[in-house]
């Protein structure tokens, strides 16, 4: 690695890693505070020890690092340049015959690193919430007596799309079930019935006034009429039903984008959901986007100091957080497709970043 690098750019690549690393573990640990001066005494209320809320917030850290590292990177770019601009440093490189260009590459190719370790966390992020979720039993208290136009997602390929479910009354309105096969020995088949009812003998649903749809290939198809069907797949209670869904910051990349087709083949609106996919990987792109644009911001003006630096740095992450709200409620509305809702700030960003580089005095 020393071979590969010279020692100037050893010297910028520990000048942006140092403010990258407190950034970027400075931001989760004032969010942890935060959230634990907030909901402390609602834990306590639930009889949890200190120890797992300890461990329920060090589970937390994984999710709360996802989303800050993209302004941990602008804090890093921006800070470090900002400092060499200041001392001049920016100057002699060019007057050896180093360009702007060649001198932030250590920093592109750190970015580029943490991108990388975006995903990671992107895929780890589920695993670590589902635990802190278990840990403040989260589900246990989130119980209500009736939910509206919901999809349940089961065990063996199964998914549920319920209009209307009340626990008091254990009973379903309108309620689709749609398993995906893989064959004739396998078939896909999908039940639609007008109503269920809980069977608190057996534990499991009767659904009455229906049709059952079984198709084993595209060319053939069965349908049945009925007037009470008993499903004894069906064993999720009305309370487990009632159980918050997994939302996408608990499922992984694949899990989400098969979550999302067993949802649109049940005729279910996705959009949604399509963009929290599409983010997945925007947000870890956004850290190489950022560099870009923060490093020829942060030599513009060289009278800047550590105000300008802050002020730049916190001005461009509210623009850009406010820009992905903007841009999810636009692609979940379908004003235009999800992916691109998704990538519309990044493509923004790397436009003007791209700009801003090429003019940058080298």
């Amino acid at each position: 690695m020393k071979r590969l690098m010279h020692p100037l750019d050893r010297y910028v690549l520990a000048e942006f890693t140092k403010i990258l690393v407190a950034a970027s573990l400075g931001f989760p640990l004032l969010a942890i505070v935060i959230d634990a001066t907030d909901h402390l005494q609602k834990y306590l209320s639930r009889n949890l020890s200190w120890g797992q809320i300890g461990l329920s917030y060090l589970y937390w850290v994984p999710d709360s690092m996802f989303m800050v590292l993209p302004a941990a990177v602008l804090f890093a770019a921006v800070f470090s340049i900002g400092a060499f601009t200041r001392h001049s440093e920016v100057t002699a490189a060019k007057a050896s015959g180093i360009s702007f260009h060649r001198l932030i590459a250590p920093i592109l190719v750190a970015s580029v690193f943490t991108a990388l370790f975006t995903v990671f966390l992107g895929e780890l992020v589920p695993v670590t919430d589902r635990k802190r979720n278990d840990i403040l039993e989260e589900r246990k208290f989130s119980g209500v007596s009736d939910r509206f136009n919901f999809a349940y997602e089961a065990q063996h390929g199964r998914v549920y799309q319920i209009s209307a479910l009340n626990v008091d009354r254990r009973a379903i309105d309108h309620v689709t079930i749609e398993r995906k096969g893989n064959g004739p020995a396998y078939p896909t088949f999908l039940v639609a019935a007008q109503t269920a009812n809980w069977d608190t003998t057996r534990h499991v649903w009767m659904l009455r006034h229906g049709e059952l749809h079984v198709i084993p290939d595209s060319l053939q198809t069965m349908s049945i009429h009925f007037d009470s069907l008993r499903d004894n797949t069906f064993t999720e209670g009305p309370t487990d039903l009632t159980a918050t869904p997994p939302s996408p910051d608990e499922m992984r990349y694949v899990e989400l984008r098969r979550f999302i087709s067993a949802l649109e083949r049940s005729g279910a609106d996705t959009n949604e959901l399509k963009v929290e996919l599409a983010l997945k990987i925007a947000i870890p792109v956004t850290c190489i986007i950022i560099a870009v644009f923060g490093a020829p911001l942060a030599t513009s003006s060289q009278r800047g100091g550590a105000a300008f630096g802050i002020g730049i740095s916190l001005a461009t992450t509210m623009i850009f957080l406010m820009l992905i709200q903007l841009t999810k409620a636009v692609g979940q509305g379908g004003v235009v497709p999800p992916a691109l809702a998704a990538w519309l700030p990044n493509i923004l960003f790397a436009a003007i970043g791209l700009v801003l580089i090429v003019r940058v005095r080298t």
